[in-house]
Protein backbone atom coordinates (compact mmCIF):
# COMPACT_ATOMS: atom_id res chain seq x y z
CA UNK A 1 0.00 0.00 0.00
CA UNK A 2 2.69 2.52 0.87
CA UNK A 3 4.13 1.93 -2.94
CA UNK A 4 0.59 2.88 -3.95
CA UNK A 5 0.62 6.52 -1.89
CA UNK A 6 4.67 7.01 -3.55
CA UNK A 7 4.31 6.22 -6.87
CA UNK A 8 0.81 8.77 -6.89
CA UNK A 9 3.37 11.09 -4.81
CA UNK A 10 5.52 10.92 -7.70
CA UNK A 11 3.72 11.41 -10.45
CA UNK A 12 1.91 14.11 -8.90
CA UNK A 13 5.46 15.73 -8.47
CA UNK A 14 6.09 14.56 -12.23
CA UNK A 15 2.85 16.82 -13.30
CA UNK A 16 3.43 19.32 -11.30
CA UNK A 17 7.00 20.12 -12.07
CA UNK A 18 6.06 19.86 -15.57
CA UNK A 19 3.67 22.69 -14.83
CA UNK A 20 5.91 24.71 -13.58
CA UNK A 21 8.29 24.18 -16.22
CA UNK A 22 5.83 25.56 -18.27
CA UNK A 23 4.91 28.37 -16.51
CA UNK A 24 8.14 29.90 -16.27
CA UNK A 25 9.34 29.16 -20.20
CA UNK A 26 5.99 31.63 -20.32
CA UNK A 27 6.98 34.42 -18.16
CA UNK A 28 8.13 37.27 -19.42
CA UNK A 29 11.37 37.93 -17.43
CA UNK A 30 15.06 39.06 -18.15
CA UNK A 31 16.97 35.93 -18.94
CA UNK A 32 18.65 35.87 -15.88
CA UNK A 33 15.68 35.40 -14.09
CA UNK A 34 14.29 33.05 -15.93
CA UNK A 35 17.76 31.19 -15.87
CA UNK A 36 17.83 31.38 -12.38
CA UNK A 37 14.25 29.90 -11.88
CA UNK A 38 15.07 27.03 -14.09
CA UNK A 39 18.27 26.36 -11.67
CA UNK A 40 15.36 25.92 -8.78
CA UNK A 41 13.50 23.46 -11.01
CA UNK A 42 16.63 22.02 -11.92
CA UNK A 43 17.32 21.39 -7.60
CA UNK A 44 13.87 20.72 -7.29
CA UNK A 45 14.06 17.65 -9.79
CA UNK A 46 17.51 16.25 -8.18
CA UNK A 47 15.78 16.74 -4.51
CA UNK A 48 12.58 14.26 -6.13
CA UNK A 49 15.31 11.25 -6.51
CA UNK A 50 16.40 11.73 -3.21
CA UNK A 51 13.39 12.70 -0.92
CA UNK A 52 10.15 12.87 -2.75
CA UNK A 53 8.35 14.41 0.40
CA UNK A 54 10.96 17.70 0.00
CA UNK A 55 10.85 17.73 -3.58
CA UNK A 56 7.45 18.65 -3.07
CA UNK A 57 7.35 20.83 -0.67
CA UNK A 58 9.85 22.37 -2.56
CA UNK A 59 7.95 23.02 -5.60
CA UNK A 60 5.03 24.21 -3.35
CA UNK A 61 7.28 26.89 -2.43
CA UNK A 62 8.45 27.85 -5.73
CA UNK A 63 4.80 27.87 -7.47
CA UNK A 64 3.67 29.88 -4.31
CA UNK A 65 6.23 32.25 -5.18
CA UNK A 66 5.55 32.66 -9.12
CA UNK A 67 1.85 33.02 -8.53
CA UNK A 68 2.46 35.71 -6.41
CA UNK A 69 4.99 36.77 -8.58
CA UNK A 70 8.18 36.47 -6.50
CA UNK A 71 11.22 35.79 -8.76
CA UNK A 72 15.07 36.08 -7.98
CA UNK A 73 17.39 38.08 -9.05
CA UNK A 74 19.09 37.31 -11.81
CA UNK A 75 22.79 37.01 -12.79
Amino acid sequence: MEGDSQLELYEAVAARLKEAHTKVRELQVPEGVRMALSRKLLVVTAAAKHDLADAAARLDRLMKDLDEGRFPEGD
